[in-house]
């Protein structure tokens, strides 16, 4: 049986499906959990914790969707840079569309029905293997950036090319990537196949081109 942390967040989760977050009531939340109110103020505090902690949920959830995603990519042998960028880039727009909390952490448009965003308690972090890690509520630009690392790390190339006019790094254009399907989110293309084929074509171009900021003192 599911922790009673795991229940909480899911009667959360499912209420807010149901009504806005400001109508949402603790007690309402305890009910359907099977747990007294006292244990959920014993583990979030208030229901500003509650939604800080539904919202990390669903924010970790995202990611380790997207780092499903890009394993399986590279398993199926033959993978390029933009193939990793536009499997990460299906995901990313898909989890947006179906759960509103993961729309709302990558663009910081909450609307009305949802938690309000809270600063994060300490800035962000890098922890073990250099995943940047964000206490509180995550940012866009933390998600971004976990995106772009992740896919970084599926593509095995990290190493900014050392050669001073050679081809933009995959870092530079796993950044691009991301950002464009950022946009993609707030801006639907006329498919997630079609707005994908475009990020691979963008990361492909970009990992083939001169560096245009080469030699610029």
């Amino acid at each position: 049986m599911p922790a009673a942390r795991e229940l909480l967040l899911d009667a959360a989760f499912t209420a807010l499906g149901a009504r806005p977050w400001h109508g949402v009531r603790m007690v309402d939340v305890a009910a359907a959990a099977g747990v007294s109110r006292q244990t959920l103020y014993n583990e979030f505090g208030s229901k500003d914790g509650l939604a800080r902690a539904l919202v990390r949920r669903e924010a970790d959830a995202f990611l380790a969707g997207v780092r499903r995603c890009l394993a399986d990519t590279t398993a199926q042998g033959g993978a390029d840079a933009g193939d990793c960028c536009a499997a990460a880039a299906i995901w990313t727009l898909r989890a947006a569309r179906a759960n509103p909390l993961v729309r709302a952490a990558l663009t910081g448009c909450r609307g009305e029905r949802l938690p309000a965003a809270a600063t994060p308690v300490v800035p962000a972090q890098r922890g073990p293997g250099g995943v940047l890690s964000v206490r509180g509520t995550p940012t866009p630009g933390a998600l971004a950036e976990r995106i772009r690392d992740s896919t970084i790390g599926a593509i095995g190339d990290t190493v900014r090319q050392a050669a001073p006019d050679g081809p933009y790094d995959t870092l530079r254009a796993c950044e691009a990537a991301v950002r464009l399907t950022l946009s993609y989110v707030v801006v639907p293309a006329a498919s997630d196949e079609a707005a994908a084929e475009e990020i691979a074509r963008l990361v492909r171009v970009l990992l083939s081109s001169p560096d245009p900021t080469a030699g610029v003192r």
